[in-house]
């Protein structure tokens, strides 16, 4: 960067669609283990069985509407791109968090996929740097895409001079 600053703006690009169904698998693995205990505990323990199957069906519902409408909520919200000058993320509706991450501050980048992000095919892109808030993170990319992205921003912090502190 040669003395331009780096404003913040929205970024442009939106995630995998396939990161909604990783989030709702997210979610529904969330809310099964408590509704279990509970449905269970309904069953052995007879003087609390009302309450507790009560709770584990509004626990269940609960659960299945946040399975439902949360991740096409992030989804709509969550915004990332690169650009030769810096790494833009937003997340976030009602505290919506913005970062912003200048080549020059890029100490290293990662790729990241657990067990569903592989059932899903997809990756997190993590990208380190010189800040005390912490990683960049893109999360939901294809994991294509995410391999391609890491390349690219490995090349492009390699010509960008600084020494990422």
């Amino acid at each position: 960067m040669t003395g331009e600053t780096v404003r913040l703006r929205p970024p442009d690009n939106t995630l995998d669609p396939r990161a909604v169904g990783w989030w709702r698998t997210q979610w529904l693995l969330l809310t099964l283990g408590p509704v279990t205990v509970l449905a269970v505990l309904g069953v052995f323990i007879t003087p609390a069985r009302t309450w507790l199957l009560a709770g584990a069906a509004t626990l269940a519902v609960l659960g299945l509407l946040c399975t439902l409408l949360i991740p096409v909520w992030w989804f709509r919200v969550h915004r990332w791109e690169v650009t030769d000058e810096a790494v833009y993320v937003r997340t976030g509706f009602f505290w919506q968090v913005w970062r912003i991450a200048p080549m020059s501050r890029i100490q290293t980048v990662d790729t990241v996929r657990g067990p569903l992000e592989q059932l899903f095919r997809l990756s997190t892109v993590i990208v380190t740097t010189a800040s005390a808030a912490g990683a960049v993170e893109i999360r939901g990319l294809d994991h294509e895409l995410a391999a391609e992205l890491a390349e690219r921003l490995t090349l492009i912090t390699q010509a960008t001079p600084g020494d990422a502190t």
